[in-house]
């Protein structure tokens, strides 16, 4: 049998070199999770409590995860609804997909109780119908953004902890990627979405990076991306400024390359008609431009008497969650009950 290739030094840096950590080996996983640490391969759900106690799935019921990642809310979703329940699992990333499907299988939820389909959130609609649930579900949750898999592997291009190619796509087979919009992208463009992301900073960021292009060529790792954001202001902010700026460049540049927020808009205008009477629906945020929009929709839909009622304040993950899971750090929660006539 082949051995598999060892790691340099005394701990693994690469997210391929993880062995231990991908295997789910018990004693690993316990002790990165109490440094409040991810081990590689996993997502640590955030907000789980608040989210079962928003949507209040029980026995029976059928639900939709539009969002369904590395499955940790729809197992203990699955959980609550068995016996005779259903729920019915989004996501558009073909490379995550197929493992978290065989996780949940290998925990016992067969296909009398989840339905799988790879599809962006967008196409919620066509899913439900698609299940033979002409009158909708009794909840939905969505936990928008990206995954700790995606994050952690850096052949996806999400994250600058480790260089890699500067692609961030859900669906590596579709669309462009990050390097071919960032060529294509005007300085305007980008000073306009880079301050959408709350950056102070968004005038100065945007220009370097067209300087770079114009001298250097394409940005073509997530290297180099983020050694220009530091480069443009890092004298003018200190380094916890610039290392949050280079985060949220990032997480613009992903939201823009998927779309990501027209698919929320497109989520939310069909929101009413996927919910039962009664229904509820729960949304996980962690940018400012899809908070405001799942604020305003749901604060529309009362006033339009889509909505009976809905979360008055966001719901944060409490300080204990945050120092055992830094990424809930970001993490708004916000959740509304459909009324009895659309």
């Amino acid at each position: 049998m082949e051995r598999r290739p060892r790691y340099r030094g005394t701990h693994p840096r690469q997210f391929r070199e993880k062995y231990k950590e991908l295997a789910a080996d018990p004693a690993i996983v316990a002790h990165l999770r109490e440094k409040g640490q991810t081990p590689a391969g996993h997502h640590v759900p955030i907000l789980v409590e608040e989210i079962l106690t928003a949507i209040d799935p029980q026995p029976g019921q059928r639900g939709v995860d539009a969002t369904l990642g590395w499955g940790g809310h729809a197992q203990r979703v699955l959980e609550r609804i068995v016996p005779g329940g259903h729920l019915l699992a989004l996501d558009a990333d073909p490379i995550e997909l197929p493992r978290t499907e065989a996780r949940l299988r290998v925990l016992g939820f067969d296909a009398e109780v989840l339905t799988v389909r790879r599809t962006n959130f967008a196409g919620v609609t066509a899913a439900i119908h698609g299940a033979g649930w002409g009158d909708g579900a009794d909840f939905l949750i969505a936990d928008l953004g990206v995954s700790s898999m995606q994050i952690d592997d850096a052949s996806r291009g999400f994250s600058f902890k480790d260089d890699g190619p500067l692609d961030m796509r859900m669906n590596p087979r579709r669309g462009q990627s990050a390097e071919q919009w960032l060529a294509r992208s005007s300085e305007d463009t980008l000073a306009e979405m880079f301050a959408d992301s709350d950056e102070p900073h968004a005038l100065e960021i945007a220009a370097a990076l067209i300087a770079h292009r114009d001298r250097h060529g394409p940005l073509t790792t997530t290297r180099t991306l983020a050694d220009a954001v530091r480069g443009a202001i890092e004298f003018r902010a200190d380094a916890a400024d610039v290392d949050l700026a280079v985060r949220r460049v990032f997480q613009a540049i992903r939201i823009a390359v998927n779309d990501e927020l027209a698919a929320l808009d497109a989520l939310l205008r069909q929101l009413p008609a996927c919910l039962r009477p009664g229904g509820r629906a729960a949304f996980l945020t962690f940018h400012s431009g899809e908070d405001r929009r799942v604020k305003k929709a749901f604060q529309q839909g009362e006033r339009d008497g889509l909505y009976t009622r809905s979360s008055r304040d966001v719901i944060r993950a409490s300080p204990a969650e945050q120092r055992s899971n830094p990424r809930a750090r970001s993490a708004k929660l916000r959740w509304t009950q459909r009324g009895e006539q659309l």
